[in-house]
This record gives C-alpha cells, structure tokens and sequence, in this order.
C-alpha cells in the first residue's frame, strides 16, 4: 500500500511538473510579439513605392483627386451643392465640392467622381453639352480623356465623350463644345492648370494600373522576394513570436479574383504557414481590405477614396464568406492563432449597426471550423468609442479587441518634443488601453504601432527611449502587440532595420 502511495505521488509529482512546464512555454509566446507583414500581399505603394514606376500616368492612377482651374476665369470646376447638379467655374480656392476623383478606364481617359459620389457627364443623358453631376453610375457617356500638354504636364484639355473639349463660357456656364487645336495660352477657354489633391497607391491602383496581365507579373514577382523564408527565421530569431498578415478580399477567389485584382496571393499566404510552423511562429490573418473599402484609404483597396463597405446585406455576407473561406482553409494548421474579421473600419462611415452584424457573423464563420482560434474585432476609428465592443466580445469565448497606437496623422502631435511624445505614451495611450482591458472581458491587443514621430531631427537614443516607452506600455495588452511593419523603404517604419541598428531591443 505503501508503495502504491509512493508510486501514485510520484506520478501525480511528474504530471504537475509537466503541466508546469507546459505552462512556462506557453506564457511568454501568449502575450504575442508580433510584426505586421504590410505592403505584402496588400499593396501599400510607400512602403514600397518602385513597384509602381513602371506604369505609365503614374500620377493619374484611381482614386487621385484632381482640381482644375480655368486658365481664362482663374477660377476652379466645381460641383454645385457637391453634386446632383451643374458643374460651374466660380470658386477661388479648391476644397471639396472643388475635387474630382478619378476612375481610371484608359492610359488616359477617365471617369471623375464628384463630392457627393455623382459622376461627371453632359446634360441631355449624355447627349446635351453643358456639363453636369447628376448620376450615381457611370458608363462611356461619363468617359473623358485628359489631354496633357507635352510641355507642361499640369496644363491640361478635357475631352468630352461628345469628342469635343470641355470649355468655360462663364462662371456658370460650362460646355463641352469647344473643337480644334489649342494654342495652350491663357486665352484659351479650354485650358486648365490641373492640381493633384491626393494620389492613392493600393491594391486597385496597381492592379488596374498596369492591367491584369502586366499587374500578374508585377506581383507575383514581389510576392516570391518581398517576404520569404529568411524573414519568418529572422522574426524566429528576434525575439517575435507571431506575424500579423493583412490580406485582401479577393484572397478567397484565388487564383481568379475579381477585376481588376490578380491571382497568387494565397499562395504566398500557405507559404507563410509553412515558414511559420517550420520557425514556431503563430499567424494572425487580418483581413486588411473588405468589399467595398471600409475606410476609403489606399490600404484598403479602395478605388477612389469612398467607403462603401457595410452598406448593403450582400456587401457583408460577401466579407462573412471570406473569414470562413480563411478559417477553413487554415484551421487545423498550428501555427493559426487568431483571425482579425476586419482592419480599420471608420467611423462614421461604417455604422456600429453593421458593424456588430458582422462581427457577430463573422465570430460564428470562425466558430464552424475552430473552437480556439481568437476573433480580433476592432476598434472604430474616428469619432467612437474604442469600448463599444466589449458588451459583444465578452459575451463570446476567446475574443480580442484590436486598437491601434501611433503618435502621427494628426496636428496634436505636430509641435510635440521628444519627452512630450515618450510622456503622452506613458500617460495617455496607457489609460486608453486600460479602458478597453477588462478583468472578464476579451484580450487587448495593440495591433499596429510604429518607433516614428513628428520629431525632426531625433537622435538614436530618442528613439531608442520612444520605442520602449511603447514596448513598455503596449507590453500590458493581455493578447500582445504587433509593430508596422517588418520591411519598409522608411527606415523607422522597419522593424526589421530597427533591430539590425540598435534602435529596438526585445
């Protein structure tokens, strides 16, 4: 009896210590220190921006915003009341009603998207000549070709789809039934100094830029080189334990997606899986753009700076079938960790309405094929309020809130020193993450923050206190963080460059 007892606690002693161990493994790689794989399968043109040199008009890709001004009147096109209405040439100075978003269709013709999301088109049903915003759709009688002056790029003539050249009267009375030659001086009603308000360079951009069998080349080639094996060791060997890999839609029609996107990415992406399982490192697939966009950014491979994503049932079943597709697809693979259902959606543009349809619908895609893979949902950007998904994540098993952190994109940071910047950290990105980290709700994780500020001039060591300052505060997040991103031509923006110069320690 004796030494059945000895034996029984000897046992028990093995179990527990094992148990134990197995639990010291798992606590450092819970709390994940991950990098984010941006401008990878998702383009980002300024993280790499030699992938768009070779497409010609360039600058005049989707989405760019362009203003023009009439060279007689010195005033700038605008869309009456932001659209629905008369095109008119009477404003001073370019602001919104004043820019026109392009559709590219041609090397050099375009479609242009007013304000109000009107298109740009002749009276008449296309077969009048003054010029008008007045329609939501928009076929070849919304087509215009931008004629660039060859001396001056930014002098440019509008060619109607009448195959006359649009020409201001007077300041209300703007006609495309100007014919014949130009002389480009400024007597000419048909001349305009055309300004660049904004470019976009995401998915779309490239894409259509190139065209699908050029773009296919293009891509595929950086899918092979822009991340491989070396850089999943490299992480391995850094002290990270997981990637943050933003996809795409279209991901989940490979290898023939919609148009204008190319086929290849989900390769790339299993070949992510295997780095990662063959380095112990975890994968977090974020699906970075939705149908649609649902934040008008480039990131998000939006055509032309609108946010359509959410407003239509389709639109969001259309994204419920991808998480699933994805889930699916990687659920028994393990190095899968957690499922991100969407990146940045923005406020007020996607409602919390079809906002927590969705993550609840997307939360149940990921349920159906793993019962342990966490669901990030994340914050609103804008104006909401970075805890109004707590009541849906606490209500649902391994749930995490994803908010973003970075000391840029607003003039509060604008005049901010070094310490300012190190002490608003300490101070106020810390009581943000306290807000959203409950004792029985979801995980916090800060998905995306980056060692860059307005500073100029900041030495090594400023950096090198600003980066630990936000490793030392994102560090608290009960799911982890993950940097922006491992590879980018701007320096600060590379983790990778981080670590290899001293400038981050983990």
């Amino acid at each position: 009896m004796a030494r059945y007892s000895m034996r029984w606690m000897l046992g028990f002693c093995v179990f527990h210590c094992l148990l134990s161990l197995s639990g010291a493994r798992e606590t450092p790689s819970f709390k994940y220190k991950a990098v984010n794989l941006g401008g990878w399968l998702v383009t980002e043109g300024w993280i790499k921006p030699s992938l768009f040199d070779g497409i010609p008009n360039k600058d005049l890709l989707d989405g760019t915003q362009i203003q023009l001004m009439s060279v007689t009147q010195s005033k700038y096109l605008s869309a009456e009341n932001g659209g629905g209405t008369i095109i008119v040439a009477n404003r001073t100075s370019p602001s919104g009603w004043e820019s026109f978003s392009l559709w590219r269709i041609t090397e050099s013709s375009f479609r242009m998207r007013v304000f109000n999301r009107q298109f740009i088109g002749l009276n008449k049903q296309g077969e009048g000549t003054n010029l008008v915003a007045a329609t939501n759709t928009s076929g070849p009688s919304e087509t215009f070709e931008i004629v660039r002056n060859d001396d001056d790029k930014n002098r440019v003539r509008i060619k109607a789809p009448n195959g006359q050249f649009i020409q201001v009267r007077t300041e209300h009375l703007v006609t495309a039934d100007f014919s014949g030659n130009s002389s480009w001086g400024d007597d000419d009603p048909s001349v305009f100094v055309m300004r660049i308000a904004r470019t976009l360079q995401g998915e779309f951009q490239i894409t259509n830029g190139y065209g699908r069998e050029k773009a296919t080349q293009i891509l595929q080639e950086h899918w092979k080189t822009f991340i491989v094996e070396e850089d999943i060791k490299f992480v391995s060997e850094n002290g990270l334990t997981a990637v943050r890999i933003p996809v795409g839609w279209w991901i989940a029609s490979d290898p023939t997606p919609p148009w204008p996107f190319v086929g290849g990415s989900l390769q790339a992406l299993d070949n992510a899986f295997s780095w990662a399982q063959k380095y112990n490192v975890k994968v977090i697939i974020d699906l970075h753009a939705a149908p649609g966009s649902q934040n008008g950014w480039e990131h998000s491979a939006s055509r032309d700076g609108f946010q359509d994503w959410g407003r239509t049932e389709e639109n969001i079943q259309q994204t419920v079938d991808v998480i699933e597709f994805l889930t699916a697809r990687y659920a028994k693979n393990p190095s899968l960790v957690g499922v991100q259902l969407i990146n940045e959606p923005l406020s007020p543009g996607v409602s919390l309405e079809a906002l927590n349809k969705y993550y609840k619908a997307g939360y149940d895609a990921v349920r159906k094929h793993s019962s342990t893979a966490y669901v990030i949902m994340a914050s609103r950007l804008g104006p909401a309020d970075s805890k109004e998904f707590l009541p849906l994540a606490s209500g649902r098993t391994n749930t995490v809130i994803d908010v973003h952190f970075y000391n840029l994109f607003s003039d509060v940071y604008d005049n901010m020193t070094v310490q300012e910047n190190i002490d608003f950290v300490q101070t106020n990105r810390s009581r943000q993450l306290n807000a959203v980290t409950t004792s029985n709700g979801p995980l916090t994780f800060v998905g995306e923050w980056v060692a860059e500020w307005q500073v100029r001039g900041a030495t090594r060591e400023d950096y090198q206190r600003f980066a630990k300052a936000q490793l030392e505060v994102y560090g608290r997040a009960t799911f982890g963080w993950a940097y922006w991103t491992l590879k980018n031509v701007n320096n600060h923006w590379s983790l990778e460059w981080m670590i290899k110069n001293n400038y981050i320690t983990l």
